[in-house]
């Protein structure tokens, strides 16, 4: 069994869609990530009738690692709705978890997106932020700590 298969079983078991309240919907998108360490921790998206309270899968897969585990760095990541991902641009994570990956952690650039389950075909999460406004940040930050 390959790591992708392993990720994939693992979100596969918090795939159940269900009502929380007239207002929540959670468990129809899920996620897992592998961690540096090589640990694989899961979530689930909760979607409220206002956006401003909904939690991405992928967000919460990597809260999940850094409350539970103290990491930051994501080696690889699948997310899908109701089957892996098939292309098409299926298992991308949103602008919003793109954002929160790659400030929580420069190396998380590197992090391998799974594109198509099939083929294994994936996708590096730098080459989903090209020219990412918060690089120059990053490298100040290095300089002052040289």
């Amino acid at each position: 069994m390959d790591i992708w298969e392993r990720l994939y079983l693992a979100a596969k078991e918090q795939y159940h869609p269900e009502e929380i309240s007239p207002f929540f919907l959670a468990h129809h998108v899920v996620c897992a990530v592998e961690s540096e360490s090589g640990e694989i921790f899961t979530g689930f998206c909760i979607e409220g009738c206002s956006g401003v309270m909904n939690l991405c899968a992928e967000r919460v897969a990597v809260l999940n690692m850094y409350v539970n585990s103290g990491q930051t760095h994501v080696r690889r990541m699948i997310a899908f709705l109701d089957r892996p991902p098939h292309g098409e641009g299926s298992g991308m994570p949103c602008g919003a978890c793109r954002e929160f990956l790659m400030q929580l952690d420069i190396r998380n650039k590197d992090t391998e997106i799974l594109e198509d389950y099939e083929s294994r075909r994936t996708v590096r999460l730098e080459e989903l932020m090209p020219m990412w406004w918060g690089m120059p940040r990053y490298e100040a930050s290095e300089k002052e700590n040289a």
